[in-house]
C-alpha cells in the first residue's frame, strides 16, 4: 500500500476516535467520499494499525446503534419548529 494512503487512513481513524465522529463527518473533514472513508477505516486500517481499528470499530458501532434515535430527534425538532412558526 502506498505511504500516503496509509497516512490518510491513520488520520481518518484518529479523527473518528477523537471526535466520536461518523464516516460522513470524516469525509467532510478530509474532503473525500464517504465510500473512501468507509473502505479505509473498515478494511485498510485493520492491516495498518489493529488497535486503532478496534477503537474506530467501537465508535462506528455506537453511532450505528444510536442512529435511529438521532433521526427521530431530528424529525421531532423539525415538526416542533414548524408548529412554533405557525402559532
Amino acid at each position: 500500500m502506498q505511504d500516503y494512503i496509509s497516512e490518510r487512513v491513520i488520520k481518518e481513524g484518529e479523527y473518528i476516535v477523537q471526535t466520536s465522529g461518523t464516516v460522513r463527518s470524516a469525509a467532510a473533514e478530509f474532503s473525500i467520499s464517504k465510500s473512501t472513508v468507509h473502505k479505509d477505516v473498515t478494511e485498510r486500517l485493520k492491516y495498518i494499525d489493529r488497535g486503532l481499528y478496534e477503537e474506530v470499530r467501537r465508535v462506528l458501532d455506537k453511532n450505528l446503534s444510536e442512529r435511529h434515535i438521532r433521526g427521530g430527534m431530528a424529525t421531532k425538532n423539525k415538526f416542533e419548529s414548524r408548529r412554533t412558526k405557525i402559532s
